[in-house]
């Protein structure tokens, strides 16, 4: 049997992601053969700048293995679900699978010595919080308006590391900040690496709106390719799917850039759909928000609702504002 090639970066996360993915097809197709081709992307490479030169996490994360599977080099390639870009189309390729959503939410991690009650008592004053995430910064900005945020990029495991070794966080321009106090990160990141017992806080969803597609694995392949696309049909976990298909819908209406603090969150309830999204300025001082309930057989239709109700209330305006000029 000709193996499946998969591709994915070379972080350990992404790894142990691809590899859920081959244990998955395995037990789906008994004696399936699968390849795991690791790749170096340019996010990867540049653990210094912001990923907006490199085209977003789109083109920082994502650009070059989808590239290989257009080409026929790939049958499918591992992404995580919020680095794919969703207000573009990408010609020829679709999701043939996503996994079981991992949990969605953001979790705070403390540098060692400094305790939970000592940050939350003093509202971040006088401490620095990591993160690359324009969503998580200006959230953090409204929840810990007395912290100062920074920029700290790298594998989920590498930034914990720097945390604890209170390494500076390298910038573009030769620079440096500082070292970090704390990191905002996903929860399912950590848990993937085994970090979880790293977790000081897990914010709830209704503090910190989830990124789209947060905590879901998704494997893409070619849009003609129906063996790889049948095959890839026996792992595809369909609430997942669904979840994902009415997130990134609002992403597609908002015309939503890498720069756009934008959230979203759906979950299925039997036969219901719910789905909060919304859009921030930098700052965390302006938030946009909205919620709403349908099919959750429908859940594009949902997703285009909730957009189209964000820019009736003005999100439009921030988005443009925050796209690099």
């Amino acid at each position: 049997m000709t193996p499946m090639r998969i591709g994915t970066r070379k972080s350990v996360m992404a790894l142990v992601q691809t590899e859920e993915i081959a244990r998955q097809l395995s037990r789906a197709v008994p004696g399936i053969a699968v390849e795991i081709v690791k790749f170096e992307t340019t996010g990867d490479t540049d653990q210094t700048g912001k990923l907006l030169p490199h085209g977003g996490k789109g083109g920082a994360f994502v650009a070059q293995i989808r590239a290989a599977v257009i080409a026929g080099e790939l049958q499918a390639a591992m992404h995580s679900l919020k680095d794919m870009p969703g207000n573009e189309d990408t010609p020829g390729l679709v999701i043939g699978a996503t996994l079981s959503r991992d949990p969605p939410g953001d979790a705070l991690v403390l540098r060692p010595g400094l305790a939970l009650d000592d940050f939350r008592r003093a509202r971040g004053k006088g401490f620095k919080i990591g993160t690359n995430a324009v969503r998580r910064a200006a959230y953090a900005r409204r929840l810990f308006p007395e912290a100062e945020i920074i920029h700290y990029r790298g594998a989920a495991d590498t930034r914990v590391r720097k945390l604890d070794n209170g390494e500076l966080q390298k910038l573009p321009d030769g620079g440096a900040v500082g070292p970090a106090d704390a990191l905002i990160m996903a929860r399912s990141g950590l848990e993937r690496v085994g970090l979880a017992s790293r977790i000081a806080y897990e914010f709830q969803v209704a503090e910190m709106l989830p990124a789209v597609g947060q905590g879901i694995v998704a494997v893409e392949c070619g849009a003609q390719d129906f063996a790889t696309r049948q095959t890839l049909s026996l792992i595809d976990d369909a609430r997942a799917h669904a979840c994902a298909d009415a997130e990134r819908e609002v992403l597609w209406v908002l015309n939503g850039h890498c720069n756009s603090p934008i959230a979203g969150h759906a979950e299925i309830n039997g036969a219901e759909m719910s789905l909060t999204a919304s859009v921030l300025d930098h700052a965390g001082a302006r938030i946009i928000e909205t919620s709403r309930t349908g099919p959750a057989d429908r859940p594009r239709e949902l997703g285009r609702a909730v957009g189209l109700e964000l820019l009736a209330k003005g999100a439009a305006d921030i988005i443009e504002r925050s796209r690099p000029v």
